[in-house]
Formats: structure tokens, sequence, C-alpha cells
């Protein structure tokens, strides 16, 4: 980031007394250098929660939202983030954490350098979505759904700077960081759904769910299902169906300028439609919805150079092959110390060994 912090707003996982007080250095933080910081409430008790844009004003428009908790945390703060182009530090303190940034213990440094112009902003593609009306969650459903979870977030308001074109559905106020999932509701009658890529018929899938996810989405729900790992680095779109009743039941990688589309069939049950994990609507047989490739991108902030595929070994806790074991442990990097050559000199690469 090129200038000093202005505002910040940060997001708390109230359930964790670290995350607490995590907050409190954030704010004693921003107190000793004058910076206003308000917290934006993932949910509060007995009150109804709020959309990214809503929150966002609420706390003034800020220019760094700073996360504290685990990725579900994060991408809460993330959706808000990206709907105000306002950057977003993941401070972790979660469990198995591919987007937050920096341990609790470093906030504080962490805050320094992003103020003092010594970080530097990731970008990632979003995804957003037309519908075919606007969604809503049928009366009672609310609770039989989100059972055990705090109030779910409301179903998304129709963008205001937006308007419905002859049968291109309306526009809703989404913005997914990971994906946009549309799932079965009953257990006795699967999601019957035509898929279209870039307007054109796929094919039409009997399942329990169908996942639209993007390349940072692509080692959740997606990977979970089945579906490949991306490079968070590129621009793609990622359908993968979820115990689809047919031969074909591989992921299609779309480019991130074709448009996925799911309609729902008229014999199909309803469809629940959830983004980044978060119950936002039903839809009945005759809905469709559009997911493509939002404006809006998401600016995170990275302190160092992004160690990905290190972090994916981590997480996952890959091991090597038992065949290979005879060969000794293989070096972590893939990188000799010597100058690039030219026609390397364009490519991602880790910095020389002497240099870590």
């Amino acid at each position: 980031m090129g200038k000093p912090v202005e505002r910040i707003g940060v997001v708390v996982h109230q359930g964790r007394a670290a995350a607490v007080e995590a907050a409190r250095t954030v704010h004693a933080w921003c107190e000793a250098r004058g910076i206003p910081c308000k917290e934006i409430d993932v949910w509060k008790e007995h009150e109804p929660r709020h959309g990214g844009q809503e929150e966002a004003s609420s706390a003034g428009n800020p220019d760094l939202v700073v996360t504290l908790g685990g990725d579900g945390t994060f991408l809460r703060g993330a959706r808000i983030a990206a709907t105000n182009d306002a950057a977003v530090l993941g401070v972790d303190l979660g469990r198995v954490g591919f987007l937050t940034e920096v341990p609790a213990e470093g906030v504080t440094k962490a805050l320094d350098a992003v103020n003092e112009g010594r970080a530097t902003v990731e970008e990632r593609m979003t995804l957003t979505m037309r519908a075919s009306r606007v969604l809503e969650i049928p009366s009672g459903m609310e609770a039989l759904l989100n059972y055990g979870r705090g109030p779910t977030l409301p179903p998304p308001h129709v963008r205001p700077d937006t308007t419905e074109g002859e049968g291109w559905g309306v526009a809703l106020d989404v913005t997914a960081i990971n994906d946009i999932v549309l799932e079965k509701l009953a257990r006795d009658r699967q999601a019957s759904l035509g898929v279209y890529i870039a307007g054109r018929l796929l094919a039409s899938y009997s399942a329990d769910a169908v996942i639209v996810a993007t390349p940072t989405g692509s080692t959740a729900y997606s990977f979970a299902a089945g579906g490949p790992v991306l490079s968070p680095h590129m621009d793609a779109v990622v359908f993968t169906p979820v115990a689809a009743h047919m031969t074909f039941n591989r992921t299609v990688v779309a480019a991130p300028d074709e448009p996925v589309a799911l309609r729902v069939l008229h014999h199909s049950g309803q469809v629940a439609v959830s983004i980044d994990g978060q119950l936002r609507g039903v839809l009945d047989p005759g809905d469709w919805v559009g997911v493509y490739g939002a404006r809006h991108r998401l600016r995170l902030v990275r302190l160092g150079p992004t160690d990905f595929y290190t972090r994916l070994r981590e997480r996952f806790r890959l091991t090597d092959a038992p065949a290979t074991a005879a060969d000794g442990e293989s070096s972590p990097l893939f990188r000799p110390d010597s100058p690039v050559p030219y026609d390397l000199a364009h490519l991602r690469l880790p910095p020389p060994p002497s240099r870590r």
C-alpha cells in the first residue's frame, strides 16, 4: 500500500478470547496514531445482520479492514472490503487458514508495515451474480436451515447501479470470495439443474449440489468435492458438481469472462443458494441464477512473497509417496542462487536461498 491508513474497520470473532485481545491491540495502535477505528460485527445476539455495503458504510467506509479469527471471519471481512475497494489484512487465529496473513502476536508490526507503505497488495478474483428474481428465504425455513448457528445474512439486495434488462434478470449485491453453491434442500429430492457455460448448455445435472468457485475457493468446498487446486494468482471460474447422478461428474474450469448459468428444472426439489458458506436464498423450479466474475477485486495485504504451495503442503499435511523414501527427503525449494536467466525473468519465482 502506497499511502498511510486513514480509517480501519475491525471484524472480530467474539467467541475467541485471543481475537478479542488482538482487537484491543488494534484499537490501541489506532488511538496512538489518531486513526479512526470501528468494529464491524460478524453478528450480534438478538440483532439482525447486515449486508457488506451497510457494514462498510456504518464503519465510515474504511480503507483497511482487519479480520481477527479464522478463514470464516476473514471471508466476512473480505466481502465487506471488496465492495468498498478497501484492502484486507487477515490476522490468523484459526486452525486451518489459507487466507489469513499474520499471527496475532505480529499484528502491531503488520499494521506498522501497512501504514508505512512496506506492505504489498495482492489482488484476487471475486464472483457476483444475477437471478431471475430477488432471492428470499421462505418464512420459517431460516431457523431450520441455520440451526445451531448465528442469524443468517439477509438476502442480497438488488444493486442500485444496475437495472433489469430484458431477460437478463436482476443484478444482486453479491461479492463471493470463495464460491456460490446451489444445493438440494430435501434428502429425497435431488437438485436438477441445467448448467450453461458462456451461454451454451453443458449438461443437465441431477446432484446434491453444484459449486461455482474462484481460484481462491478451489481449496475450499470445491476441493472437498474432488475439484482441482488452482493457483490463487490466476483468474478462472471453476464449476464442480457434488455427488452427480450421471457419468460426467468432472470439474470444468472456464475462462474468467465465461459466465455460468444455473437453471432449476421443473421436476427439481427446492434449491438453497449459499455464498461463501452463508445461506442467502431459496430457489424454486423455474428459477435461475447467473454467476460471473465481478468488477470488484479482493485486495489482500501481504507482508512478503506469497508462499501458496508451502501453505498447501502444510495445511493439507501432504506426505511424500512411500516409494520415494529411499531417496531421502526432498529439498523444500527448487531455486538456484545464481542470477535468473533472461528467458525466466518474467516468471514468479521465490527469492534465492541466501536472501530467504
